[in-house]
Formats: C-alpha cells, sequence, structure tokens
C-alpha cells in the first residue's frame, strides 16, 4: 500500500470522530503524559547520565517498592514534633528543646547508646524541623527513587551517626538535636552523584552552588546560634551539620550508583572507605577511652 493510500485511509477512519476533513489537515494528537510520568522523566534527566539509563528508568520505573524510608522518617520526625509541642504547650522558631527527653543525645548519658541514633527524631523549634523536612523530600526523595531505600537509608543513619560522633569529639560539652546530620548526609551525597557524573549531568555546576549557598547558610545561622545568640537554653552543637556532610560525601561515592565507572573512580571508593572508617573507630575509641562528662 502506498504511503498516499495509507493517508488517505487514515482519513477516512478519523474523519467519522471529526478529527480531520481532509489530507491537508490531517495531524497526530499527541496526549499529554501523567502527572506521575512526567515526575519520573524529570527524575531520569536530573540524576542519571546516560540517555539510555534515562529512557529505561523513565519506561520501566512503577514505584514499586516504593520510596518509604524518606516518607517514614519525616513522618516519624513530624509525629515526635508534635507530640513535644503538645505537651509542653510550647512551639517557637527556636524552640523549645527537650532536654530531659531519652532521645536527645547528652554529653553525660553518652552510655545510653541509642541516643547516638535517635536524637535525630527531636527538634529545637518549627524553622529546625522544617528546613530539615523540606531538603528530605526534595533531595532525599529523587535520590531514593533513583537509587532505592536501602542505599538512601545508609547514606542518612551514617550521617546521623556521624552528626553525633562527631559532635562528641568536637563539640564535647553541648546537647544534640535534630536531623541534621542525615539531612547534610543527603545534601553531600547528591554533591557526590553530581560529582562521580558530572560531565554527563547538564547544569552540574549551578547544582554544586546551589548546594553550597543551601549548606552555608544554614551552617552559618547554626554556628551563630552556637557562640552569638544570648539563650538560658543549654547549646546546641552545629558540628552535626559538617561531620553528616562528611558521612554523605563519602558514603554517597560507596554505596550510590554510579552509572560509569572509571578507574580513577575505584581509587576514589577506597579512599572514601578508609576515610569513613578511619574517622568512625576514631570517635568510637574515643567515647569509650574518654571520662564521662557532667550536666552542662
Amino acid at each position: 500500500m502506498s504511503g498516499k493510500r495509507r493517508r488517505s485511509f487514515k482519513c477516512a477512519v478519523h474523519h467519522l470522530d471529526r478529527e480531520v476533513s481532509s489530507e491537508n489537515d490531517f495531524h497526530i494528537i499527541l496526549k499529554e503524559p501523567p502527572i506521575f510520568d512526567r515526575m519520573v522523566q524529570i527524575i531520569a534527566d536530573e540524576f542519571l547520565t546516560e540517555e539510555r539509563d534515562r529512557k529505561y528508568y523513565a519506561d520501566h520505573y512503577t514505584c514499586c517498592p516504593p520510596p518509604l524510608f524518606i516518607l517514614f522518617i519525616t513522618l516519624v520526625e513530624l509525629g515526635f514534633f508534635t507530640y513535644y509541642t503538645v505537651a509542653t504547650g510550647e512551639m517557637n522558631a527556636a524552640g523549645p528543646v527537650p532536654i530531659d527527653s531519652v532521645f536527645i543525645y547528652r554529653p553525660d548519658k553518652r552510655l545510653e547508646v541509642w541516643r547516638f541514633f535517635f536524637y535525630m527524631v527531636l527538634h529545637a523549634g518549627w524553622l529546625h524541623l522544617l528546613f530539615n523536612l523540606l531538603v528530605q523530600l526534595l533531595v532525599g526523595l529523587p535520590l531514593e527513587m533513583v537509587h532505592g531505600s536501602l542505599r538512601i537509608g545508609t547514606v542518612y543513619m551514617a550521617g546521623v551517626l556521624a552528626g553525633s560522633l562527631g559532635t562528641s569529639v568536637f563539640d564535647a560539652d553541648v546537647y544534640l538535636v535534630g536531623a541534621s546530620g542525615g539531612v547534610y548526609a543527603l545534601l553531600a551525597a547528591h554533591l557526590a552523584n553530581v560529582l562521580l557524573n558530572y560531565n554527563n549531568m547538564e547544569f552540574g555546576i549551578v547544582r554544586l552552588i546551589g548546594i553550597f549557598v543551601v549548606a552555608s547558610a544554614d551552617v552559618g545561622f547554626a554556628v551563630y546560634d552556637r557562640y552569638a545568640a544570648e539563650t538560658a537554653a543549654p547549646p546546641v552543637s552545629y558540628v552535626a551539620h559538617l561531620t553528616g556532610a562528611l558521612a554523605g560525601l563519602t558514603i554517597g561515592l560507596l554505596v550510590l550508583k554510579n552509572f560509569e565507572q572509571r578507574l580513577h573512580e575505584q581509587l576514589i571508593w577506597w579512599v572514601a572507605l578508609g576515610v569513613y572508617a578511619a574517622c568512625t573507630i576514631f570517635a568510637v575509641l574515643f567515647n569509650l577511652f574518654s571520662p564521662a562528662f557532667p550536666p552542662p
């Protein structure tokens, strides 16, 4: 059948639907893809480097298994904040800090090992909580959709642990609340993703600048709140931001999928493993052998 006969046949078929009236105005009607498909395509374009990987991901991603880790952690942190807000009857941008909670990290309670992890469910005010939840959802959720819950959960919890261990070593007389260690691990993991695949990613420099601007502003506020702000509450550490970011950068290089690995990146993998392992072992030994601190 010739091209003209095929075109005439299509015109005759579609004429019944009043979509065309002649061969000259025959056209193809494209349907707008669903919102979910568009979201998946955006994530593929942003986080994958090879066009074939992007197409495969966009065509085959079904949200099964769903990215539940970030959503679960977000709901838990929001739930704890709501509970303590109702229990104290007070809520403001910078407090109150639930210093008597069994979850808060305290230098005089270092033998209670769970505090090195569970301090992440507490926050010092709604502003602290809002920043952490926004970063978790805007950065962590797409990363989880691409790399999987296990990998992103590993990065997040490594940042949480690094935050408390780093604080116990470098800012040993403070309390610690918030998920900033895990959040900065996610930011640094995204940075690791950009560094691993920089040559193949669009607007790589823009992403780097954006991450540094957001992180610098938050860390700057935390440093000011630690040393310059006058408050009667116990001091809250900012070191968790920095050590969490270091953990995210190193663990991100270890566990995130590198879609185009080269020989020099294998060397970086071993360096990252050595840095994280050495820092973690040192911090654990420091806590085991250093004397207990009195309450601040």
